[in-house]
């Protein structure tokens, strides 16, 4: 049975892990082991952890604030998810939310709901569908919001 570690952050404003959760336990039957850390910049060691011991893929959610720090701190974690996926060979879904994609506080929490289930459609489909990804190159999937669609010529 496949593995998927899911790694999220007391930091965060919405539970997107168990969303994530859900919408994985009605595509297909997993493994899952879930880790939460206070912050945005704890999140790669955690998710390395999980994929040394016994995860194939692992969802890395976030969710930065608004200022200058809050992107620099982003930005360092996501190096750092990176950093740990080549030191494995095996895939992290970073999920990230920032507080300012969103006109106010409901739009905010349907965008994080919708960005976490519909990554976890992605990881259903890296595990087990490979054909399907395939399938969608050059569609412009944006996860959380309206596709972009691809261009025409």
């Amino acid at each position: 049975m496949a593995c998927v570690g899911l790694v999220d952050t007391t930091f965060a404003r919405y539970d997107m892990a168990s969303e994530a959760k859900d919408k994985l336990e009605n595509l297909c039957s997993v493994g899952i082991k879930h880790k939460t850390v206070p912050g945005i910049k704890n999140l790669p060691v955690a998710a390395l952890n999980l994929l040394r011991k016994d995860c194939d893929i692992v969802m890395a959610f976030g969710m930065p604030g608004p200022e200058p720090i809050d992107k620099q701190c982003a930005h360092q974690a996501s190096t750092g998810l990176i950093k740990a996926q080549l030191m494995t060979g095996k895939h992290i879904i970073e999920v990230f939310v920032y507080e300012d994609e969103a006109a106010d506080e409901n739009e905010l929490a349907e965008l994080a709901k919708n960005r976490a289930r519909e990554h976890a459609e992605n990881i259903y489909r890296l595990l087990f569908k490979q054909d399907e990804l395939r399938k969608m190159a050059g569609t412009g999937q944006r996860e959380g919001g309206p596709d972009a669609g691809p261009l025409r010529r």
